[in-house]
């Protein structure tokens, strides 16, 4: 059974930092692009950052760029993001989220993805 695990998440002040992990277990995501997706109460998901499954190629949402950073290690089955530099408007509930289907590129849309977690909240105060 696959299971994705995130941890990290918490309540910051704004200008703080947080480190978000996802474990992945029940397959190996070595060859499958992952990624990070935020929702918000009221809002859809919304995609913030992904990798392909070299590592080579990484994306973000511009309302991120510059302040976040993923990125995984494959020998562990495990993807992170570094948030810096954090707005109150980043506050949400985040999902790692792993693809199952090689590509040559990174998906940015939740349906693309296979297989989530079970969200981890932010909750950046002002």
């Amino acid at each position: 059974q696959v299971q994705l695990v995130e941890s990290g998440g918490g309540l910051v002040q704004a200008g703080g930092s947080l480190r978000l992990s996802c474990a992945a277990s029940g397959r190996t995501f070595s060859s499958y692009a992952m990624g990070w997706f935020r929702q918000a109460p009221g809002k859809e998901r919304e995609f913030v950052a992904g990798i392909r499954w070299s590592g080579g190629s990484r994306y973000y949402a511009d309302s991120v760029k510059g302040r976040f950073t993923i990125s995984r290690d494959n020998a562990k089955n495990t993807v992170s993001l570094q948030m810096n530099s954090l707005k109150p408007e980043d506050t949400a509930v985040y999902y790692c989220a792993a693809d199952s289907v090689w590509r040559v590129g990174v998906p940015t849309r939740p349906r693309e993805y296979a297989y989530w977690g079970q969200g981890t909240q932010v909750t950046v105060s002002s």
